[in-house]
């Protein structure tokens, strides 16, 4: 079931989310329609916060439109281990829509978490996976990848999304 996605200034994106206590059918079926949500969105990662929930659960799949679906529901993800190198790219948001902006963040991270079934893994992510990771993961502790610009930037980027909402909201009064 697709799930209403939270954009800001909605306070819940800077909540800090709690642990996953038990996971169960609710929270499988949870992950699972995260992930129907994210790919409607053409999104490749979507935190439990962004669809009204405080909790510690993410999903993501960074595989290409031409590439076989590789999805990871994460449940408690937490970032063990990272590089030292950092590189810059672009970074968009699903609860900031069409906003992009340029964000430095490790090359590399492993990241530890329970699956779906509860089984304990580890990741070691590189690359666009690795920045997907970190950005997901912010997002369970009330960060927004504008947090990571200059208070200028950072100010850019939410004037363009409130312009882009605005003009939404008068196209659909329009119909």
């Amino acid at each position: 079931m697709k799930m209403k996605i939270f954009e800001i200034p909605e306070p819940i994106l800077r909540q800090k989310s709690l642990p996953v206590a038990k996971i169960d059918e609710k929270v499988q079926q949870t992950l699972d329609d995260m992930l129907e949500t994210m790919y409607a969105a053409h999104g490749v990662g979507l935190a439990a916060p962004q669809v009204g929930l405080l909790q510690r659960m993410v999903v993501i799949d960074v595989a290409g439109k031409d590439e076989k679906p590789h999805p990871y529901k994460m449940i408690n993800p937490e970032i063990v281990s990272h590089s030292e190198e950092m590189e810059t790219c672009s970074e968009g948001c699903l609860s900031l829509p069409s906003s992009y902006a340029p964000v430095s963040r490790y090359t590399a991270v492993t990241v530890r978490y329970s699956d779906e079934g509860g089984k304990q893994k580890t990741l070691e992510a590189v690359g666009f996976l690795a920045v997907a990771v970190q950005h997901e993961l912010d997002h369970l502790d009330g960060i927004l990848f504008i947090d990571h610009l200059s208070p200028m930037r950072r100010k850019m980027v939410v004037k363009r999304v409130e312009k882009i909402r605005k003009r939404k909201q008068e196209e659909e009064g329009q119909k």
